[in-house]
């Protein structure tokens, strides 16, 4: 009687998990296994760079590899078994592996969802926030020569910036090498970092010399990593790679080439899914360097519960004064951009799903629950919890009352 028993392949993942692009390649490939009847025995081999070599000693069937990393090219000589490469793309041909399927993300659209997402916030000068050039870091060079065909095609000057290497140690250095850059930037200006690993670093050196984000810089990065995400107090805007579907396609590819079925297409880019877009990048033109400064810094502290008095002494004037400068230049006064600010995380929180709407007030900042339920009746005509309820709520527009234009133009 012949066996029902399906045939178990061992395939290495050589992928790096530490960040969303490592994670979302492996949950695209636990995608495509999960919704197949094979069967894999998964190694997880995040440490390859240590000595990738060993894998031949492993008594394997397939392979799924980083080949960002050179040190992957050790697979290219050695190889005895099936293997799919993933990575970045590249403007020329002969820098892809050679004679393996490969699966990239698309560096070339990456830039441009950027670029577009910016140039629709209304700037007209562009930077990008790049990487010392390194074996280890191609793709960010790709996306840098991307960067300067696209703003030197519209007839712009293209600006980059490499800075200091990620790994530096001297985390000091590395902020005020990209101070003294911003300082030089003709603003207002929008910056793309090549991750969000750099566009944070834009963040915190433009918070640290008291530069309005995104008034002067906008910044949109490259990952959409939600983690990082966390770590900063004003929000990145940030372009979501294709990922999870680029470890789909590796992970078929691979199932391919394992049962001997022939492949048809050996090399795939992944456009990206779409712009995230957050505070950092919603960019709007104000020339009050009062209002500027004030909303640089109720986007940092909004939440945490911060006063119209201490806004006002950041900036350096009276809360008259500010009051008069917020009216000459929105309508309305700076307790309504603390409200709009707090309303907007609010409902970002609310739309999350993760969190009680009492947990929701202490996170946005309103001094109590009731008090957040007065606000949503007040300009958006439910409570929170309906709000919750029914994700796709559309607000009607805002009363015409003196706290209302706030939560209309806060970005």
């Amino acid at each position: 009687m012949g066996s029902n028993k399906v045939k178990a392949f061992r395939v290495a993942l050589m992928l790096k998990g530490k960040g969303a692009y490592g994670r979302d390649i492996i949950s695209g490939v636990c995608d495509y296994v999960r919704s197949t009847r094979i069967v894999w025995d998964m190694l997880l081999y995040e440490d390859f760079r240590s000595e990738p070599q060993s894998v031949f000693s492993w008594a394997g069937d397939g392979v799924i590899a980083d080949f960002d990393d050179p040190a992957m090219d050790v697979l290219l000589e050695q190889r005895h078994m099936p293997v799919i490469g993933v990575g970045g793309s590249y403007q020329l041909a002969a820098d892809y592996p050679p004679g393996i399927p490969y699966v990239a993300t698309d560096n070339a659209k990456l830039v441009a969802a950027a670029y577009q997402h910016l140039i629709d916030m209304g700037l007209q000068r562009f930077a990008l926030y790049s990487m010392p050039p390194a074996p280890t870091n191609r793709w960010a060079q790709e996306r840098a020569k991307a960067f300067v065909s696209l703003v030197e095609a519209d007839g712009l000057q293209a600006e980059v910036f490499d800075g200091l290497p990620t790994f530096a140690l001297d985390w000091g250095a590395i902020l005020d090498n990209l101070i003294d850059w911003l300082r030089a930037l003709p603003k207002p200006i929008g910056i793309i970092a090549v991750t969000d690993s750099r566009a944070r670093q834009i963040l915190q050196a433009c918070i640290m010399d008291g530069i309005a984000v995104p008034e002067e810089v906008a910044i949109a990065g490259i990952d959409d990593d939600a983690q990082l995400r966390m770590l900063t107090r004003i929000p990145i805007s940030s372009v979501t790679q294709g990922t999870r579907k680029m470890g789909r396609i590796a992970a078929g590819l691979l199932h391919q080439m394992l049962v001997g079925a022939p492949i048809k297409t050996r090399r795939v880019l992944v456009p990206p899914e779409g712009v995230n877009a957050q505070a950092s990048s919603r960019h709007q033109p104000i020339y009050d360097p009062h209002v500027m400064r004030a909303r640089h810094y109720i986007r940092q502290f909004a939440a945490q519960g911060v006063k119209v008095a201490q806004v006002a002494d950041y900036v350096g004037v009276s809360r008259t004064t500010l009051d008069t400068h917020f009216r000459k230049q929105f309508g309305y006064t700076t307790h309504d951009e603390i409200l709009a600010f707090k309303l907007q995380l609010a409902r970002q929180l609310l739309e999350s799903g993760n969190l009680s709407c009492a947990e929701v007030a202490e996170r946005s900042g309103f001094t109590t629950l009731q008090y957040m339920y007065a606000v949503f009746r007040r300009e958006l005509g439910c409570s929170p919890l309906d709000f919750q309820g029914a994700r796709s709520y559309v607000s009607r527009p805002a009363r015409p009352a003196s706290n209302s234009g706030a939560v209309q133009s806060a970005p």
